[in-house]
């Protein structure tokens, strides 16, 4: 798996001393915070091999001991060093940020829009983790009261998105791989890495033949391709059928049910109903 060779080989250069562990700030705006479950749950690497081996976790709201105005003080401090910024949850500024605050300090409530763009004028690569950073999402979906619209519309400028709800760890832990090998990753127009968003669920699934001979599943359960029950494989560009999930155990589609199309741009607003009959 591409991945992994791209994990291992940063981490040998940091061990030869060609490269460094880079500072890392994981933020977190509107959404369920899935991404940093989904992150906790990393296998082969682990999230403790990742944190101990490629990175220096100096942020994260979740996982960090910190809290208050001291936590936002070391956020402040990580400012000034080299690092990669990855932000999960889609971004809101209206009425003065009141839906997302980040921090009270000294009195003033800082939005977490403020903390993000503030962030981001310093960080050496940005990534938007998962649907709703990369595109919106959930977060964003109709009626979307709250203003809701991705990182990369937010900060105006070219973002990594990593898109999935939640994304796949290893997609994350690849970029920030490629990113210290390489100081970047190649991206497609939607700014998905390719190595991870080249082709559609559709093309790799193993229901395939099904599709092309024309044998459709009629209800959950059964074994033939499920499009007609609503799977939303062919508009869904992602890695899920040759990555997996779950220890690289399985994914929806193997587990009969339909691709609900959580990594497109789509989502959820486009690719509903999840499922038909």
């Amino acid at each position: 798996m591409p991945e992994r060779r791209l994990i291992k080989n940063a981490i040998d250069e940091i061990h030869k001393g060609e490269e460094k562990k880079i500072n890392f700030i994981w933020m977190e705006a509107n959404g369920c915070m899935g991404n940093i479950i989904s992150f906790l749950n990393a296998d082969q690497p682990d999230v403790l091999y990742f944190l101990q081996e490629m990175v220096d976790l100096k942020f994260s709201p979740s996982l960090m001991q910190a809290e208050g105005e001291v936590a936002y003080e070391k956020f402040l401090e990580v400012l000034n060093t080299d690092f990669i910024l990855g932000v999960e949850g889609a971004l809101t500024n209206i009425d003065e940020g009141f839906y997302n605050t980040f921090s009270t300090y000294k009195g003033r409530r800082i939005p977490t829009a403020e903390a993000i763009n503030l962030a981001a004028q310093k960080a050496k690569a940005i990534i938007a983790i998962g649907t709703c950073a990369s595109f919106g999402g959930i977060s964003a979906a109709r009626p979307n009261p709250t203003g809701c619209i991705s990182l990369g519309e937010f900060l105006g400028k070219e973002v990594i998105n990593i898109p999935g709800c939640p994304a796949n760890p290893l997609w994350v832990m690849g970029t920030v791989a490629s990113i210290i090998l390489y100081k970047k990753i190649e991206i497609d127009e939607k700014g998905r890495p390719v190595m991870f968003f080249k082709e559609t669920n559709h093309n790799n699934c193993p229901r395939r033949s099904y599709f092309d001979n024309k044998i459709f599943a009629g209800k959950l359960g059964e074994k033939e391709c499920m499009i007609k029950l609503g799977c939303k494989g062919p508009i869904t560009k992602a890695y899920c059928p040759l990555g997996l999930w779950n220890s690289r155990i399985n994914w929806p589609v193997e587990a009969s049910t339909p691709c609900i199309g959580c990594a497109s741009e789509f989502f959820p607003d486009g690719t509903e109903p999840f499922v038909k009959y």
